[in-house]
């Protein structure tokens, strides 16, 4: 059947397919697409010490944003939500692609952050809302292939646009299949909504989000050379600090909150958030400052950049189809821990990259990343989501996803204060030493300066990225050492419901209270 009745009007389901992937390859192809273009835009727009901030502030709106829209389409329906997310991320893209400044790009894609938190969860929930269970392990299989081909392809896509077009059409791109995306679920999705609004925590989005935000500018003020217990500085830390205990003691106290803490008492759940949280760190930061080591070192082009980082996500694609297989034969530990340990080999490989080496140790080393994200990721979502009860399934999904994202976010920030910090200093001796490291990054003005310039200019900003490397190596470590030591052992079996007092029968106890009590409100396709 390929429409559904909902009250007078029919649903179209292949259109809302055709819209929901349309979406789902916007949101997959912009997070592999900006990271070559980076390099190229700092080399117009200058403004390397805030390079970092373009990924960051992407990733902490689009983070904290996806709870708010699923219970925000649960009382306003999925249709309008789909479409105010799309319709925010096409306007952010729109901007970005008229960005004059870095301060601009950076506050642009904050507002494309804020569409993206939206367009995969509503998407999702959606598909669910459409399809039964056997139909929707094909529909799952179709959207990871979307996702999957649209990440290997952005790496590659965005160097050529770059290199043939110019780095602006990386965002404009966007522009046409969101519109198509807008329009065509406007027009096929019909649906009507029973039930009562249930209560949004806003404020702690509200107060996460602006803990964050204190801290980054903190590291903002520190790559710049402030002191960590200057008084700019050192309030901001104590504002985070502040803000982030708020929204703990909130968390604990509102009915229904957007991160439960008590899910964190599960020793899974504590071992793959934590884990997970470093690793995002390291899985961003090969997005982020792999290409700039190609081009501002190397000097390579924006499609050299590409294809060194596409071995990432061909890597990701490849060891989560593997992962499955050793955690049917082995159970999640084996998956877990040799994903981790392959992170940390891609780590050491990306120190072996230099002028001599050329760009290969690179190309190796997030192809390994890749591999350890692909068998560590799979694992640790599909043992958390096994740990617990079905109404909890839900929550314990977004927390896993959460913490790899706000590990990215706060890791490629604290990785990008590390390279500024680190850059500032080398150069202490040239005039505008910021400004001669942003000349790397433009063909023509790198063309025009003198050897001698030119090498120690490539020379500190190869130093510099090799700290930052140093830095996610040690990320990778630790998230190793955690899961080596910590992730539980046992079979598949014998882990089910292992949540540490938070079990499965015990799920379905307060699933079975949750069906007496009153529902939130619920949008539906109604079948004929």
């Amino acid at each position: 059947m390929s429409s559904i009745l909902t009250g007078e009007r029919l649903t179209n389901r292949r259109l809302v397919i055709i819209a929901a992937m349309a979406g789902t390859f916007l949101s997959a192809l912009d997070s592999s697409i900006v990271g070559p273009a980076m390099p190229t835009i700092i080399g117009q727009l200058g403004g390397l010490s805030l390079y970092s901030w373009v990924f960051s502030a992407y990733l902490l709106t689009s983070t904290t944003t996806v709870p708010l829209y699923g219970r925000l389409s649960d009382m306003y329906g999925r249709k309008p939500l789909f479409v105010v997310s799309a319709a925010l991320f096409v306007l952010g893209s729109a901007l970005c692609g008229i960005a004059q400044s870095m301060e601009q790009l950076v506050a642009f894609r904050a507002i494309q952050g804020l569409g993206a938190g939206g367009i995969v969860p509503v998407t999702f929930t959606i598909l669910g809302d459409l399809f039964s269970v056997e139909e929707r392990a094909k529909m799952a299989g179709l959207f990871s292939a979307v996702w999957g081909a649209s990440a290997v392809a952005g790496p590659t896509l965005g160097g050529l646009i770059v290199q043939v077009i110019d780095w602006r059409w990386i965002f404009y791109l966007n522009l046409p299949f969101g519109i198509v995306s807008v329009t065509l679920m406007w027009r096929s999705l019909h649906e009507t909504r029973t039930g009562e609004r249930s209560r949004i925590d806003y404020l702690g989005a509200i107060l996460l989000t602006a803990g964050i935000t204190a801290f980054l500018f903190a590291l903002l003020e520190i790559g710049e050379g402030a002191s960590w217990l200057g008084p700019r500085t050192g309030g901001m830390i104590v504002l985070s600090a502040l803000l982030v205990a708020a929204f703990i003691y909130h968390e604990n106290h509102f009915p229904s909150p957007m991160m439960p803490m008590g899910m964190f008492r599960s020793p899974i759940m504590a071992v793959v958030t934590s884990a997970g949280t470093l690793i995002g760190g390291v899985m961003f930061g090969i997005s982020s400052f792999v290409p700039l080591y190609i081009q501002g070192v190397l000097g390579g082009t924006p499609i050299d950049a590409g294809l060194t980082i596409a071995p990432f996500s061909i890597g990701w694609s490849a060891a989560s189809v593997v992962s499955g297989q050793i955690i049917t034969r082995a159970g999640y530990r084996l998956s877990v821990v040799a994903g981790t340990l392959s992170a940390v080999a891609g780590s050491v490989s990306l120190l072996l990259v230099s002028p001599d080496t050329g760009r290969w140790p690179a190309a190796v080393g997030s192809g390994l990343v890749g591999i350890g994200m692909g068998l560590s990721s799979t694992a640790m979502l599909i043992a958390v989501q096994n740990s617990v009860g079905w109404g909890q399934r839900g929550v314990a999904t977004a927390l896993v996803q959460f913490s790899r994202t706000i590990g990215g976010a706060i890791g490629v920030a604290v990785l990008g204060t590390l390279l500024t910090a680190q850059l500032t200093s080398r150069l202490s001796g040239m005039d505008g030493s910021m400004q001669g490291a942003n000349a790397l990054l433009d063909a023509k003005v790198r063309a025009s300066l003198t050897p001698d310039i030119l090498h120690q200019l490539t020379t500190a900003l190869s130093s510099s990225l090799h700290i930052v490397f140093m830095t996610m190596l040690g990320l990778a470590v630790v998230a190793a050492v955690i899961t080596v030591l910590f992730f539980p052992r046992g079979s598949v079996e014998e882990l089910q419901g292992a949540d540490g007092g938070m079990g499965a029968d015990r799920a379905r106890k307060a699933d079975d209270a949750e069906a007496t009590m009153p529902s939130g409100a619920q949008t539906r396709p109604t079948s004929r």
